[in-house]
């Protein structure tokens, strides 16, 4: 009998593949047919038509199947998610091809909800293959996302240390607990910093870990900030081709689109310490009759969409990073400094492309109108918070002294915009800030508390109502935008809350509805009651994490319905795509909001909340490992603190002084047994009853610093509060429940005589 080539290679095509004996049974063909069907499949072999799998099946050789392991390999120019198989070419192919690149489709966003984390490349699904699909200028096969199997978890950040067992690398991250020996033949030395991956393999029952990269050393200079940005993979340093690219632009002329605003006396107020310099402000009184007791005010923003159009190199490297990362040492931009630091620096006396926004506010401080334009600026004066503030407490200072005027115009319209504000009443959760103070070797000097002055409310006030300003206006205009979203507090939480205060005096209804009103008026009373630090970490704690998002849900903290980012585009992708959407609604030109980035709004936002969420955690990280190096030649030293988190293991610790994070361990709280209770937020003594309740002040005496992991150990030094162990607690002594205690035999009791 004779095959049909035709016919054996539709067979095998409309197929997720056969076997050769499938084929067989498919085909009809038995006896000596087999062998010239041998014979057919190993001709179509070599020619390259055909491959056969791991599981001996054949499939057409540029054929996906149905179902594969992707490993998301990068994010393309569209911020399209390109993965390839992890398995290419299939075992038993003698076929020497590149695996094909498949577009992802994104996991489905939780109606409702935060967005879900976003994948990245690294990560590997299971995913189901699709036809091709346009995408950009390349046809490219897609895959539906069936679930994520891994993700870069695999590979770690870590330094080596020397043992009596050999070299071994020791996790960065805090709270790591083993070392792992390092692969044999591995070309490293104490005290590099590498990149690992755990293999499955063990050498006398210890982990083997792969080095897959050398970075730096721990003796370099600034290593804690190095070690915060690799562990949450933050890129840094920009590309020959985007440095190319900002060193060829210049500043637009004045046109029909860049209206002349040199005449405003607009200031900068900024930290003393600031790199870069994007928003200015001033005010005038509103001469409007209609409009008596009234006033002017201009917020001008630094115009990044005039230099860093859709879809140019400078754009793909500003939405990969979405977002500036600010250490203790550094400051990673988002874009080169010829445009961070330069261009798009609002510095004095400087011609600058801006986006402003005239905004009128009544006598009350109610926005009642507001205009956008794109126009050349020039900033009259650069000041520091401090510098204003003195102007604000009559003993001007410095630069100050020669913008009196427009300073008291500033403050005039900033008294009635605090009118409306505390009439809006926005969640007023105010945490010290600390700062670290580096000297030129990069060794901490200091921590200090950063200073909160009028100034700086006063600039926030304004910023935040450009940024409604903004939002408004897309919204009347039907131009898509990214808002800045926070949605109000889960039940999950608000019961949380709620069982804990008691504990502390105070309570919380769940039967009337939450706002940002009542949790101030609940911050007032802890105010009182000196509680005020401890309810403000459970009131954030209550809160949801705020995120970006096309659809409108409102800022619950801010307690406004429409809010966008708009006033730092220098230092946020988010801005960025605002500033381009208003230019695009008002007719101001190139630059605009394009309709590619508009279809593509959800993944832009989910990535940049993604990045915001990683900087977030690189800042905290850094600072964590420069306090604990701080600290690490005071071991033994007794410190005030207050208990910030209560757990299973222990407590966790905040110094009054440095505003350093440590733990202590339960086994450190002496020889009694201490069970986490959740209502009270406490860790309560099985025996005594003695209690270490959330918020509590505490002395600890430090036991141990890991500089290289943020870490801080500490003994606990305050006996805990007197109490009695509630009755869940002495069920689970006396009943022998295995997380609690030991198991007691019950006593024999003689039965009694009925």
């Amino acid at each position: 009998m004779n095959i049909d080539r035709k016919a054996l290679i539709e067979t095998i095509k409309n197929s997720n593949g056969l076997t050769k004996r499938a084929l067989a049974r498919r085909l009809g063909i038995s006896g000596e047919a087999r062998r010239h069907l041998r014979q057919m499949l190993k001709q179509l072999s070599e020619d390259g038509t055909i491959i056969r799998d791991e599981r001996k099946a054949y499939r057409i050789a540029n054929a996906l199947p149905n179902v594969m392991v992707l490993e998301i390999y990068k994010i393309d120019e569209h911020g399209d998610l390109i993965a390839r198989p992890v398995k290419w070419p299939p075992l038993g192919s003698d076929i020497k091809s590149n695996p094909p690149d498949i577009l992802l489709r994104p996991l489905k966003r939780h109606k409702g909800k935060t967005p879900p984390s976003k994948l990245s490349v690294g990560d590997k699904v299971l995913a189901r293959i699709k036809a091709n699909t346009h995408s950009g200028q390349i046809d490219l096969p897609t895959a539906s996302i069936i679930k994520k199997l891994s993700s870069k978890a695999e590979r770690d950040i870590g330094y080596i240390v020397k043992t009596g067992r050999g070299l071994k690398v020791r996790p960065a991250k805090k709270g790591s607990r083993y070392d792992y020996l390092v692969e044999h033949g591995a070309s490293v030395s104490n005290g590099d910093i590498v990149t690992f991956e755990l293999t499955p393999r063990r050498h006398k029952g210890e982990r083997v870990a792969r080095i897959v990269n050398k970075i730096a050393n721990i003796r370099d200079k600034n290593v804690g900030s190095l070690l915060s940005l690799l562990e949450h993979n933050i890129p840094t340093g920009f590309s020959d081709e985007e440095i190319k690219a900002a060193k060829k632009l210049k500043l637009p002329k004045i046109d029909k689109h860049h209206k002349d605003l040199t005449n405003l006396p607009l200031v900068t107020i900024d930290p003393v310490d600031a790199k870069d310099y994007d928003d200015a402000i001033t005010a005038f009184p509103d001469t409007d009759k209609a409009n008596k007791g009234g006033y002017i005010v201009w917020v001008a923003i630094a115009d990044v969409s005039t230099y860093v159009r859709s879809g140019s190199v400078l754009d793909k490297g500003a939405f990969k990073r979405g977002n500036s990362v600010y250490l203790p040492d550094r400051v990673e931009p988002m874009l080169p400094e010829e445009i961070s630091a330069d261009l798009c620096s609002l510095l004095p006396n400087e011609d600058r492309a801006c986006l402003a926004v005239k905004m009128r506010f009544n006598n009350q401080g109610d926005k009642i109108s507001h205009e956008f334009v794109r126009g050349i600026m020039r900033s009259v004066a650069r000041l520091t918070y401090s510098e204003a503030q003195a102007v604000f407490d009559g003993k001007p200072v410095g630069k100050a002294k020669q913008v009196l005027d427009v300073l008291d115009n500033i403050f005039a319209a900033y008294k009635l915009v605090k009118i409306a504000r505390s009439h809006r009443s926005p969640l007023e959760i105010e945490l010290a800030e600390r700062k670290v103070r580096l000297d030129d070797k990069g060794n901490v000097v200091d921590i200090i508390v950063k200073e909160r002055f009028d100034a700086h409310k006063l600039v926030e006030e304004f910023m935040i109502q450009a940024n409604v300003a903004a939002a408004q206006s897309l919204e009347k205009s039907r131009t898509a935008l990214i808002y800045r979203v926070h949605e109000p507090p889960e039940a999950e939480k608000l019961q949380s809350l709620a069982d804990f205060l008691p504990a502390i005096g105070l309570k919380w209804s769940l039967g009337e509805r939450p706002t940002p009103k009542r949790f101030n008026r609940l911050l007032d009373i802890a105010r009182q009651k000196e509680l005020q630090d401890v309810v403000s970490m459970s009131i954030l704690r209550s809160q949801m994490k705020a995120y970006y998002s096309p659809k409108n849900k409102g800022h619950f903290g801010l307690n406004l319905t429409h809010y966008a980012h708009f006033t730092s585009p220098i230092r946020r992708y988010a801005d960025l795509i605002v500033h381009r959407a208003l230019v695009r609604a008002f007719g101001l030109g190139q630059g605009g909001l394009s309709a590619e980035e508009e279809n593509r709004l959800d993944e832009i936002s989910d990535h940049i909340s993604a990045t915001e969420r990683a900087a977030i955690a690189a800042e905290r990280d850094a600072i964590d490992r420069y306090i604990s190096a701080y600290l690490a030649n005071q071991i033994g030293a007794i410190f005030s603190g207050r208990i910030t988190g209560v757990t299973n293991a222990g407590l966790f610790i905040m110094l009054d002084e440095t505003g350093a994070d440590g733990f202590v361990p339960a086994r450190n709280l002496g020889f009694e047994r201490f069970v986490f209770d959740e209502r009270s937020k406490s860790l309560i003594g099985a025996e005594t009853g003695g209690t270490y309740k959330f918020g509590r002040k505490v002395k600890v005496k430090l036991l141990e610093a890991q500089p290289l992991q943020g870490g801080l150990i500490f003994e606990m030094l305050t006996k805990p509060e007197a109490g009695k162990p509630p009755k869940y607690i002495k069920n689970f002594r006396r009943g022998g429940h295995k997380q609690y205690g030991r198991k007691h035999k019950a006593s024999k009791r003689p039965k009694k005589r009925r």
